[in-house]
C-alpha cells in the first residue's frame, strides 16, 4: 500500500488530481459548517437516534445535525438515480430507448436525472425541515411560516445540487468515483470526533468501570477488523470463465478470461437501500400521520433500519438491488453480442442466445452470494451494537464500513490504471 502510494505521487498528474480532490474535501467540509438561515440546530440536540436522520447525518458528514447547507448530502439525487435506472427497464420506453443510444442518451439520462433530483430535493428538503422541526418541540425554526419553508428548501436543494456538481468535477479532474467519495469524505470525518465522545464519555474517569466499559470497545475494534479483512477479500474476489476464440493465429499461444466479480454492483446496493429507507420517512413527517395508528406505526418501523421490522426490509431492499445492479454492470445481452462480434465463445455454450441465458444465470450466482455478503456485513454491527449497547447512530457501521472500503478499493485501482495508462503513453512516446 505504501509502495502504491509513493508510486501515485511521484506523478505529476496524479499528484494534480489527488490534491484538487482534497481542495473539493475541504469545500465540501466548510460547506458543512455554514448554517441554513432561520435556524436553530442546537435544538437537534434532543431528537436522539433516529433513523432517518442517522442515515441522512452519516452520509452528509454530520452536516445534518448542525442543519448547514450541505445538510441533505446527494440522498436526492442517488433517490432520483435508483428512480431513472427502474423507468429503464420497459417501463418508459423513451427511456429505455435512451438506455440503447449511447453517450447521446446517456446525456439526455443524466438532464433527466438532474430535473428528478430537483423536485426530490425540494420535497425531501421541505419535509425534513417540518417533521424536524415538530420533533424537537417546534423549536428547530425560528419563524415557522410558508416563506421560511421555502426558503430553507430553496438553500438545501441548492446545497445538493453543488455537491452533485462537485462530484463531477472530482469524477473528472481528480480520483474519480465522485458522489461516492464526497459520501466517503462525509462518513471519515465523523470517526475521529466519535471515537473521542466514545473513550471521553466511557473511558476517562471511569475507575473500577475501566476494563468492564473497555470490553465492548476492543470487541467492536476487533469485529471491525475482521469485517474490513472480509470487504477487502470479497470486494477482489473474482470469477474467470474461459473465452476461447475462432478467428487467431495459426500456432500462437492464446490465453483469455471473462473477469466476473463476486459482488458486481459493488457498493452501490447499499447506498440505494440506504437512501431509499430516508424518503418514505421524510413523506410520513410531512404528512403527519397520527403513530397510535396501527398501520402507521407499522410503516414508521418498517423504514427504521435499526428496529427489526426496519432490518428486515432493509435486507430485503440489499438483495434485490444487489441482483438488479450486478445485471446492470454486466450486462448479458451486450457481453454476448461483443463475444459473438469478436469471434469468441465459452467451452461447452453455444454464442448468442445461449451465451447471454448462461450469463445470467452465472451472474445472478454470484449475486446471491454478494448479497449474502452485503447483508451480513450491514447487518452484524447493528446485532452487535444491540448486544454491547453501543450508539446506533455510529457512523463506522455496517453500511457506511462498506462504502468506506468499497470505495478506497476502487479509488486505488483507477489511481493504478491512471499510473499504468501514463506508463504506456511514455513507452510508445
Amino acid at each position: 500500500m505504501f509502495t502504491f502510494l509513493k508510486n501515485a505521487m511521484t506523478s505529476k498528474e496524479i499528484r494534480s488530481r489527488i490534491f484538487f480532490t482534497l481542495f473539493v474535501f475541504a469545500v465540501f467540509r466548510l460547506g458543512s459548517h455554514i448554517p441554513v438561515p432561520g435556524v436553530n440546530a442546537q435544538v437537534l440536540q434532543s431528537i436522539g437516534a433516529h433513523g432517518v436522520f442517522d442515515i441522512l447525518n452519516t452520509f452528509a458528514g454530520g452536516a445534518l445535525k448542525r442543519y448547514s447547507l450541505f445538510a441533505m448530502g446527494v440522498s436526492p439525487y442517488i433517490t432520483a438515480s435508483i428512480i431513472i435506472q427502474l423507468l429503464q427497464m420497459d417501463i418508459i420506453p423513451k427511456f429505455a430507448e435512451w438506455a440503447k443510444q449511447g453517450e447521446v442518451g446517456r446525456r439526455k439520462l443524466n438532464q433527466a436525472t438532474t430535473y428528478a433530483a430537483i423536485i426530490l430535493g425540494l420535497v425531501q428538503s421541505y419535509g425534513l425541515a417540518y417533521t424536524f422541526n415538530r420533533m424537537a418541540g417546534y423549536g428547530l425554526i425560528k419563524n415557522a411560516n410558508l416563506q421560511t419553508y421555502v426558503l430553507i428548501a430553496l438553500v438545501l436543494t441548492t446545497g445538493t445540487m453543488f455537491l452533485v456538481w462537485l462530484g463531477e468535477q472530482i469524477t473528472r479532474y481528480g480520483v474519480g468515483n465522485g458522489l461516492s467519495m464526497l459520501i466517503f469524505a462525509g462518513i471519515v470525518a465523523e470517526v475521529p470526533k466519535e471515537l473521542y465522545g466514545y473513550v471521553n464519555q466511557n473511558l476517562i474517569g471511569a475507575g473500577d468501570k475501566l476494563v468492564r466499559n473497555l470490553l465492548p470497545l476492543a470487541a467492536v475494534i476487533l469485529v471491525l477488523v475482521i469485517l474490513i479483512v472480509i470487504v477487502v477479500l470479497m470486494e477482489r474476489a473474482q470469477l474467470r470463465l474461459p473465452i476461447h476464440h475462432s478467428r487467431r493465429a495459426s500456432g500462437a499461444k492464446y490465453t483469455a478470461h471473462l473477469p466476473l466479480k463476486i459482488n458486481s454492483a459493488g457498493v452501490i446496493p447499499v447506498i440505494f437501500a440506504s437512501s431509499f429507507m430516508t424518503t418514505p420517512q421524510t413523506i410520513f413527517g410531512l404528512l403527519n400521520l397520527d403513530r397510535s395508528q396501527g398501520w402507521v406505526d407499522f410503516v414508521t418501523k418498517l423504514f427504521n433500519y435499526t428496529h427489526p421490522y426496519g432490518a428486515i426490509f432493509y435486507t430485503v431492499l440489499l438483495i434485490a438491488f444487489t441482483y438488479f445492479y450486478a445485471l446492470i454492470q454486466v450486462n448479458p445481452e451486450k457481453v454476448a453480442e461483443n463475444l459473438q462480434k469478436q469471434g469468441g465463445y465459452i467451452p461447452s455454450v453455444r454464442p448468442g442466445k445461449d451465451t447471454e441465458n448462461y450469463l445470467t444465470k452465472v451472474i445472478n450466482a454470484l449475486s446471491s452470494l454478494g448479497a449474502l455478503y452485503l447483508t451480513v456485513i450491514a447487518l452484524l454491527p447493528i446485532v452487535a451494537g444491540m448486544i454491547w449497547q453501543l450508539p446506533s447512530n455510529l457512523s463506522l457501521g455496517g453500511t457506511s464500513l462498506l462504502i468506506v472500503v468499497g470505495v478506497a478499493i476502487e479509488t486505488a485501482k483507477q489511481i493504478e490504471g491512471r499510473m499504468v495508462k501514463r506508463r504506456y503513453q511514455g513507452f510508445i512516446q
